[in-house]
């Protein structure tokens, strides 16, 4: 061989070894078709999609990629005959005809089978691509309701409201727990450290809230206010994200406070920053954690970054600061099933429509592998709905508080004593007294989950599999021993309540063997559930 045919074999092995590693740095694209079986139901995908659940089967459409459809999102679908449907990658799914087609530009869709029902692909599927860590969040989080200032204070947080607003907890009589204090009380976005003019002892304050029984939590984002000190400081030391691929310009995005720049967490000294912040307020005033706000896929559209993270990567590593801290809510995330993560449902107006999707988007949230859920804050979180010229529905935060009280979680926005009449107030205290006296059997409850990787809260298919009752949508199961039925339309004062296979007794004393279709009283003060007892 001559020293030119050495060269050019040399060169053309180089040329294959440089294929080679092309092909393994990004998976090739993938696509499946899977046939609907006979009486074949599919859950998953996306939270808010649990109002949908179970999919049509002839004319549903998601593109997981950057879009998580403002909640929580999984690249998992799961059905009633063992069926499910996984990839690492956002997936792009079509359902026609009785067909799935489902397509992943980045990585590998896998399809798997276990057993033969829900509970089976749920178990399976998280087994092997999200196993639950054995962890659960802040048990306070889950023994007694949750109290946030938002609807209260709205954009004006302050020592001395939020003071009186604990202090109002206490004096009506509810029972006192974890304490958000949301958006507004940090001196700018990016800038985590108390407003001198709205606060002027704040480690007094978190003191004082402690000396009352309260943890305190507080909101926080990934935005940075444009123009700041810190804004300029992370944009030198390549934190944020950019608009330019030579990463010269910071990225300016639009969001619903305003434009701002947006910390880049593909760099590890970005989530450091962040991750430091949060300690310091945990150190010096005595924070207990904190509410993730914001982090949603479409934010990051557009926009370059320094590891080159997808818009879904960089809302999945914001899920992962909240670990740090035991008491976390998010209401975005990407992934992270499994994890010992509270995930809350995306705000809600103060509308019956809202009501009702409640429970079929918490049984949606279970589906896709996250445990620890909480409803939207009660009588809604949008704030919209409660300006000066809006009318409250007493009927409706009475229901709603109903709704949210055998959940795992329940959380106050809006003041139940200053919107409700003497009557309706004591049913709102007689629930978050309920919730509070069942709190540590919720709790055992999410360490058995936190283990075995099962849901909370339960839809009547996943543990009464093939009877017939996955379009149920206004009842669920916390857990596999309490049912519970609450009333979601207005001006109801009687429901069907569906009884599967067992002897129930009811919360007025009542007994009834299932299978069985029972039409029931229900009066605004009551919630009906029932425990087996077979």
């Amino acid at each position: 061989m001559t020293k030119f045919n050495v060269y050019l074999l040399a060169f053309l092995i180089g040329l294959l070894g440089i294929a080679v590693a092309c092909t393994q740095q990004k998976p090739a694209e993938t696509k499946k078709e899977i046939t609907i079986l006979e009486n074949e139901k599919w859950w998953g995908g996306a939270v808010l999609d649990g109002r949908n659940s179970p999919l049509q089967t002839d004319s549903f459409k998601y593109n997981q990629n950057n879009n998580c459809k403002d909640n929580q999102a999984a690249p998992l679908f799961i059905s009633n005959k063992g069926r499910f449907i996984w990839s690492e990658k956002p997936i792009n799914i079509e359902i026609t005809k009785g067909v799935i087609r489902v397509q992943d530009k980045n990585g590998e869709v896998i399809t798997g089978n276990s057993g033969t029902t829900l509970k089976d692909a749920l178990l399976q599927a998280g087994k092997q691509y999200f196993p639950p860590s054995g962890k659960t969040p802040d048990p306070l989080l889950f023994t007694s309701p949750q109290y946030n200032t938002w609807i209260e204070l709205q954009y004006n947080q302050n020592e001395k409201d939020i003071l009186k607003y604990a202090e109002s907890i206490v004096a009506n009589g509810f029972p006192v727990g974890v304490l958000m204090i949301d958006d507004t009380w940090q001196t700018n976005y990016g800038k985590w450290t108390f407003d001198a003019e709205k606060f002027s002892d704040p480690k007094g304050m978190i003191k004082k809230l402690h000396a009352m029984g309260f943890k305190v939590m507080l909101w926080v984002c990934p935005f940075i206010s444009a123009d700041s000190r810190n804004f300029r400081s992370l944009a030198a030391r390549k934190m944020m994200l950019f608009q330019d691929s030579a990463k010269k310009i910071p990225a300016i995005v639009r969001w619903w406070n305003g434009a701002s720049g947006l910390l880049d967490l593909s760099n590890p000294e970005s989530e450091k920053w962040f991750r430091d912040e949060l300690r310091t307020l945990v150190s010096e005033y005595g924070v207990d954690g904190f509410k993730l706000d914001a982090g949603d896929p479409q934010f990051y559209v557009g926009s370059y970054s320094l590891n080159n993270y997808s818009p879904n990567e960089q809302c999945e590593a914001y899920a992962k600061i909240g670990l740090s801290f035991p008491l976390n809510e998010l209401r975005a995330c990407w992934k992270m099933a499994g994890q010992p993560l509270v995930q809350r449902l995306r705000d809600k107006n103060h509308i019956w429509s809202d009501v009702r999707v409640l429970i079929p988007d918490m049984i949606g949230l279970g589906l896709i592998g996250h445990q620890f859920g909480c409803p939207d804050m009660i009588g809604g979180g949008d704030f919209s709905s409660f300006s000066n010229a809006a009318v409250m529905d007493e009927e409706l935060i009475v229901r709603s508080a109903q709704v949210s009280t055998l959940m795992p979680m329940m959380q106050f926005s809006v003041a139940p004593w200053r919107v409700l009449s003497k009557e309706n107030l004591a049913i709102c205290k007689n629930m978050a007294n309920l919730h509070y006296r069942l709190g540590n059997e919720i709790m055992e409850l999410a360490k058995k989950c936190a283990v075995s990787g099962e849901p909370m809260v339960r839809n009547l298919e996943y543990e009464f599999p093939g009877k017939g009752y996955e379009g149920i949508k206004d009842q669920f199961l916390l857990g596999n021993k309490i049912m519970v039925a609450p009333v979601v339309e207005k001006g109801a004062r009687s429901r069907e309540v569906v009884f599967p296979e067992g002897k129930w007794m009811g919360d007025d004393g009542s007994e009834v063997t299932g299978p069985a279709k029972l039409k029931i009283d229900v009066p605004l003060e009551r919630l009906p559930w029932f425990r087996i007892v077979n």
